[in-house]
Formats: C-alpha cells, structure tokens, sequence
C-alpha cells in the first residue's frame, strides 16, 4: 500500500523537473507513519518547492490524504 504513496510523490515531482531521471524517493516506515525523502536536481529545487513553499505544500497535502486513505501519516522531505 505504502508503495502507491511513493510512487504518487515519484509521478508528481517528475512532472514538475527538467530532470526527471534525477528525481529519487526513499521512503522509511513504522508502524503508523511514512517517511518519504525526495530528492531532485539541484537546478530542480526550486520547482518542486515553488514560490513561498506553494509546491511543496501542496505535494505534502497530496501525499498525506493518499497516505491517510491506507490508514498511515506521511511525511515529505525534500532533500537537496
């Protein structure tokens, strides 16, 4: 299930990157919570956080509804 969450944060930030073959997600798991760390292109960063952090709010409200839906809390970190 956690994997549809990764694979969401994946498609996402791809569409939003020149780079997209740069995009990474890794992702660590507990019990009741998911830790997705995004990496992008440093060129990338500003795409994926976006004008006063717009992007990167809503990637993290995206991705916490889908993780909500299974049942777990998620956590975005972008990562440079």
């Amino acid at each position: 299930m956690e994997e549809k969450v990764r694979e969401l944060l994946e498609y996402l930030a791809k569409s939003l990157v020149d780079k997209p073959d740069e995009v990474i997600v890794q992702e660590t798991e507990t019990d009741t919570t998911v830790v997705l760390e995004l990496t992008v292109a440093k060129d990338d960063i500003g795409k994926v956080i976006g004008k006063q952090g717009r992007i990167a709010r809503a990637l993290r409200t995206i991705v916490k509804a889908s993780a909500v839906k299974n049942g777990k809390r998620a956590i975005v970190e972008i990562v440079d």
